[in-house]
């Protein structure tokens, strides 16, 4: 990486504090987008789909990077968050997304919080509310350090890594057919059968908050302005593909058992892996992935969400660390009082389908406003990509409003 960006005019020096910030931006964005929803996704599609998966792990990757580049670049450029475009695009707009983005966050912290008790239940034979709680304690000490936002950057950095690590040995033990899953990469066996878990894949990856984690943080770091964009392409397409390599990893472990014909637990689907391959010990190794991509998600979710929520008032802009805590106090006392509620969680999620192509769409828009972005020219290319985003994000959409359906038909 450059130490000096290609603009000049301003004498910019890319030091070794902004590399820390831009991966920290990094992994927030690509750690949050891993929950406990996305080790059993990834098992129970790659269960479903064998090595033909591999494709969609390929074309949700691809457009990934659509919906994320256009996203980090406009932000940037403009030095505003998500909702702020939003507001400028269509006033009152940003508001409507912040409350639904912390509607959806809180709902799907609930679920981090349960999902990093659980992982701490199979490390050590905890309660899984006593692990809870130990999360929640753990995630609130982040943020009431005075480097926060410092030690944030380190902790999904560090939790990042031990996922990978863990989970390249497990794919390693496993043993996949590797050129069966690099055949299927290109040439999968019925594409068309491939578009649920696509659309499934991309929404996972890039909706609600999870899309604004890494731009927010930068933002929220000083860093604005054109002349950041080189490295901005980079931070933001490194999120995307550290992201995929740990899926691709789980796909490949998980390919290397279901290729001997062993059947997965329908329970706890990734944990069988690990347990197959590693024997006793691995319910135990797959309770400490859990708990890193529960934590990790945790901490994105919080403060990602406080991102949104400090602009609805001036009297709380500068109180991010007192949001992320409420925020991390109320969904761990729900978990701990009440448990998970389903019937929450799944309007959430349906809620959450439709914030990525309304706010990518108004990006979009803005990208080719001068009265917002300037002088600033947004390739048409990316332009494309992020329209074909929005199509396949609208279609995720209408795909969560079955949830709802079966849910209220019923």
């Amino acid at each position: 990486m450059k130490e000096r960006l290609s603009s000049e005019e301003k004498g910019f020096e890319f030091t070794k504090n902004h590399k820390r910030l831009l991966l920290g931006s990094v992994f927030l964005m690509a750690t949050s987008a891993i929950g406990p929803a996305f080790l059993t996704q990834t098992a129970v599609f790659t269960a479903q789909f064998t090595s033909s998966f591999a494709f969609a792990i390929l074309l949700s990757i691809i457009i990934d990077i659509g919906a994320q580049i256009n996203i980090w670049r406009v932000l940037v450029v403009t030095g505003k968050r998500g909702q702020e475009v939003a507001n400028e695009i269509f006033n009152g707009l940003g508001t409507i997304i912040s409350i639904l983005i912390a509607i959806g966050g809180l709902a799907f912290n609930i679920g981090n919080i349960a999902g990093a008790g659980l992982g701490l239940n199979a490390i050590f034979g905890l309660d899984v509310k006593i692990g809870a709680a130990i999360t929640a304690v753990l995630a609130i000490g982040i943020f009431i350090s005075k480097s926060g936002q410092k030690i944030m950057d380190f902790v999904t950095m560090c939790l990042g890594m031990l996922m990978i690590v863990v989970i390249a040995f497990v794919m390693f033990k496993a043993n996949p057919p590797y050129a069966e899953a690099a055949k299927h990469l290109v040439m999968p066996e019925q594409p068309l059968a491939l578009v649920l878990p696509i659309i499934t894949l991309v929404g996972g990856t890039v909706g609600g908050y999870i899309t604004f984690a890494g731009a927010h943080r930068i933002l929220d770091s000083g860093i604005k302005g054109k002349e950041y964009l080189p490295f901005i392409n980079k931070a933001a397409i490194s999120g995307i593909l550290t992201t995929g390599v740990l899926r691709a990893l789980l796909f490949l472990a998980v390919l290397g058992v279901v290729v001997t014909g062993v059947t997965l637990s329908s329970e706890n689907p990734p944990a069988s892996v690990f347990e197959h391959v590693l024997g006793p010990v691995g319910r135990s190794i797959f309770g400490v992935v859990l708990f890193a991509a529960a934590m990790s998600s945790v901490i994105g979710s919080a403060y990602t969400s406080a991102t949104f929520l400090k602009t609805l008032h001036k009297s709380i802009y500068n109180k991010t660390n007192i949001i992320v805590i409420s925020f991390i106090v109320v969904s761990s006392l729900v978990f701990l009082f009440i448990g998970q509620p389903v019937t929450l969680l799944i309007v959430a999620g349906a809620l959450n389908g439709f914030i990525l192509p309304i706010t990518l769409g108004t990006i979009l828009i803005a990208s080719k406003r001068k009265s917002i972005v300037g002088d600033y020219h947004h390739p048409t290319w990316m332009l494309l990509f992020g329209i074909l985003a929005v199509i396949v994000t609208i279609a995720a959409a209408l795909f969560s409003l079955q949830s709802l359906s079966g849910l209220f038909g019923s």
